[in-house]
């Protein structure tokens, strides 16, 4: 039998906020993306500070403008950009995923990270938190090494459900003790395979599903950790 495994979402479950966003605005700040790149979901991000847009339309129309304006980059430019992100922004993180993340890591879980942000930040990240596999958005390289702005393998990441079977096959992990955590209703299919799924500051959609079919639920407001029976 091998390791028990943890499967993680990481933009607003463990991250603070978006590392796709983050990115795209230090890609902005160093000139890499054109000064009027957050235009293409200025309308969505305002939209879901106003809370009357979802995040999920923010977050789609922020890969779209992502996708867009990284075909011509020089891969080093994106690298530095991420490892920029890590340095500065990496410790802004949930508290209950973190300590979660340390204890299960401790009991020798096998710990996977999957998110819709590029994995050229992912891996950067992921690796101060002892996460020993990653599954992000692949952006294919081209001559000189220049994204060429195809997503690689872009129906794997679609859904998580095929990276946990993708796990459960390749790495020969214990599935009987699993735990998933996610906060959108994008982690469904992940949750629902797992044996102990932990919904973290879920949006309305999770939080609905979760209620009824009674997956734990975790809220983390500033200094104050609330479980939800």
């Amino acid at each position: 039998m091998g390791k028990p495994v943890a499967f993680f979402d990481i933009d607003g479950t463990l991250f603070r906020s978006s590392l796709l966003i983050e990115l795209v605005e230090q890609c902005v700040a160093r000139g890499i993306f054109p000064a009027d790149a957050p235009d293409g979901y200025e309308k969505e991000s305002r939209a879901w500070r106003d809370r009357v847009g979802t995040y999920e339309a923010y977050i789609d129309a922020t890969v779209e403008t992502f996708k867009r304006h990284i075909k011509g980059v020089h891969y080093g430019q994106l690298a530095d950009a991420g490892k920029e992100i890590t340095a500065t922004r990496g410790r802004r993180v949930y508290r209950y995923t973190r300590d979660l993340i340390k204890n299960l890591k401790d009991d020798g879980y096998f710990l996977v990270a999957i998110s819709q942000s590029p994995k050229t930040v992912l891996d950067d990240f992921c690796m101060d938190y002892g996460f020993d596999k990653v599954y992000g958005r692949i952006y294919e390289i081209g001559p000189m090494d220049m994204f060429t702005g195809v997503v690689l393998d872009e129906h794997l990441i679609a859904n998580k459900g095929t990276i946990v079977r993708r796990v459960a096959e390749k790495h020969g992990v214990d599935m009987s003790q699993s735990i998933g955590v996610g906060d959108t209703e994008g982690d469904v299919p992940l949750l629902e395979m797992v044996t102990r799924a932990i919904c973290v500051n879920p949006n309305e959609a999770l939080f609905t599903h979760a209620k009824r079919v009674g997956w734990e639920v975790v809220v983390e407001r500033k200094d104050v950790i609330y479980t939800i029976a």
